[in-house]
């Protein structure tokens, strides 16, 4: 088909058109500014002028033709039918430019704020925080960098996620709400994806937070994103601090080698796994967790102290009088509880807990008080078999059996009641137990009937574990109903059952406790506390990794009475002079009697002062940190 002059023309304005605002203005412009020389010089070479008028110059005629062409009411006074001609055409021509013009500003400006709106322009910030994703566990991050950001100057929190901008915006300020002196900046992209991740400014991040989506594969989202940003072209010379969470322990090791030393790895199924078999067995456990983890009270710090180099490690137990002292960061890297014996070496950093890093010091004292007559070194006694009953189903549970059977007793057992799942499936996924057996049972675990044919008064201890079919509300929902049944049948039978429950909206918890369950383990929002410390402090993850491993040393919840006699009132130094003489280091108590008090943290103190005197009575317990 041959090409016409017609067709060229058409072809080359829908190019211009395509330019954008910027060149349709400057076509408006060049159109004005024709309209306008044609009509000066038309009237400067006839001489065409108002009645009674002297002749005007180009100059003259063009400013004439200026003012018709920006507002059509100043031909009103003009006379003369040749001159009124002329800028009657110079009127026409100005009312359709500006109408034009008003239009193509119009859509330019809803275009720049459309655009505005998506969250795409760069963002130009230093020393901010990066969160490459979006789950429901980037409110708790969110909250708690708020607090920790207190110091700083010009925090900013910058969020790169595949959503809506406004949207994201608008559900940060529904479920955080004031972030203080924190800014949050939302940006709408693709985090695997080296273009977009250029919009959140990574290059001068002080940490990046990656965040595993709630669908999909997670695993290979969160190492594609690591490749994207490890791989890029512009990636900066020194080393990332980034925190990414891992769900499956068959991706760890590929994303250990993807990250290299730059990825700092929270395995959430391990930590979920273990917090929840450790706590119960300890009531009370992930309240000590949830206050080690949170920024609203005492944390774990690093701190260099010299004038404790060539001293043993249990003399510096005893040296602060509001830090606790767990452990010591070495070249050879973190040693939560290591001898009581062991030198502090030069370069020595002491890892301890307390309000905030510069309250870390050195108390000075050289009599702290011990009260000998007080301390009691009570034997352990032997373990015995237990049984424990799984209420609910999800990706978790096979993984909550075989942490359970590292401190269970042989001979112990388990058995697993769902509506979901099926035994051969469980039974596979937990061949390797050693100490404990594992039964399937299939039933509802919200129908009364089912519960009161379970017995589960001759149960050690019962798990109310959420669905993971199901949404976060409506698995939370039915952990509610299993929980309130059980709570009126150990009424109605008088008996105490110990329950722990797994929740997954924070928002519940204050429901859920009307059941009085002795423990809720919120799982996500222990994984978001977990992430957002370990951005603050990369060197944290080794001491959680610590505490979390049944290998090593961990949390424990003992009876005050193995330590301490009961109805003394005794100072906080003495219970540490008694743990350490166990080989273990006291680093809180609970009281029994505040352990239905949210407003007291259910009876947990984390960190005391160690000056300050404490009567302790029958079921309160110390906190400890210890090999068994």
């Amino acid at each position: 088909m041959k090409t016409t002059f017609r067709d060229r023309l058409r072809y080359g304005f829908d190019n211009f058109m395509s330019r954008g605002t910027a060149a349709m203005i400057a076509g408006l412009a060049v159109l004005s500014v024709t309209v306008i020389v044609t009509a000066a010089a038309l009237i400067a070479v006839t001489g065409i002028r108002q009645e009674g008028g002297e002749p005007l110059s180009f100059s003259e005629a063009a400013w004439e033709s200026l003012m018709r062409t920006l507002d059509a009411g100043t031909m009103g006074g003009d006379t003369g039918w040749g001159f009124r001609l002329v800028m009657f055409a110079v009127t026409l021509g100005g009312v359709f430019i500006i109408s034009t013009l008003i239009g193509v500003l119009t859509s330019g400006i809803e275009g720049k704020l459309e655009e505005l709106r998506k969250g795409r322009s760069r963002v130009v910030e230093t020393d901010h925080t990066v969160i490459l994703g979006w789950s429901q566990q980037v409110f708790s991050i969110i909250s708690e960098l708020a607090i920790a950001n207190a110091n700083r100057p010009r925090p900013c929190i910058v969020i790169l996620a595949d959503r809506d901008k406004v949207e994201m915006e608008d559900e940060i300020r529904d479920k955080v709400g004031p972030t203080g002196k924190t800014r949050i900046v939302c940006r709408t992209g693709q985090p695997a994806e080296p273009a977009d991740l250029e919009i959140v400014s990574l290059h001068t991040a002080r940490s990046i937070i990656i965040l595993s989506p709630d669908e999909g594969d997670g695993d290979a989202q969160t190492i594609k994103t690591i490749l994207a940003i490890l791989q890029a072209p512009t990636q900066r010379t020194e080393a990332y601090h980034i925190v990414a969470e891992i769900r499956d322990p068959k991706n760890a090791e590929i994303a250990r080698i993807v990250g290299r030393d730059e990825v700092e790895w929270v395995l959430i199924s391990d930590v979920i796994a273990r917090v929840i078999a450790q706590t119960c067995r300890q009531s009370g456990l992930s309240v000590v967790y949830t206050e080690l983890l949170d920024f609203g009270g005492d944390e774990i710090y690093f701190k260099a102290e010299r004038r404790l180099t060539g001293r043993t490690f249990g003399e510096a137990l005893l040296a602060y009088e509001d830090s606790a002292v767990i452990g010591l960061y070495s070249r050879d890297g973190v040693r939560l509880n290591p001898p009581m014996n062991t030198v502090i070496a030069e370069g020595d950093q002491i890892i301890a807990i307390s309000e905030d890093d510069d309250t870390v010091v050195l108390s000075g004292l050289t009599d702290v008080g011990i009260d000998e007559t007080a301390i009691r070194m009570a034997q352990p006694m032997p373990a015995r078999p237990e049984r424990t009953l799984i209420l609910g189903w999800n990706w978790r549970a096979p993984l909550i059996i075989n942490e359970l059977d590292r401190y269970v007793a042989a001979g112990s057992q388990v058995t697993v009641v769902a509506d979901t799942g099926n035994g051969s499936a469980l039974e596979d996924c937990c061949s390797d137990l050693v100490h404990q057996t594992v039964t399937f049972r299939s039933g509802d675990t919200t129908d009364r009937r089912t519960l009161e044919g379970l017995e589960v008064h001759t149960y050690d201890r019962v798990v109310v574990l959420c669905y993971g079919h199901l949404d976060a509300q409506q698995a939370d929902a039915r952990t509610l109903i299993t929980l309130l049944h059980l709570r009126d049948m150990a009424e109605r039978g008088g008996y105490h059952l110990p329950i722990v429950s797994e929740m997954v909206d924070i928002r519940n918890r204050n429901l859920a406790e009307a059941t009085r369950a002795d423990d809720f383990i919120v799982s996500d929002r222990l994984v978001s506390l977990m992430l957002a410390q370990v951005s603050e402090n990369k060197h944290l993850n080794a001491v959680f990794a610590d505490i979390f491993d049944p290998e090593g040393s961990e949390i424990y919840i003992k009876p005050a009475a193995d330590y301490v006699r009961l109805g003394a009132a005794v100072n906080f130094y003495t219970v540490v002079e008694a743990a350490r003489r166990r080989g273990e280091i006291a680093i809180g108590y609970r009281l029994h009697a505040q352990a239905g008090d949210a407003d007291r943290s259910y009876g947990v103190v984390i960190n005391p002062n160690k000056s300050e005197r404490v009567a302790f009575a029958e079921n309160d317990r110390i906190i400890v940190i210890a090999e068994e």
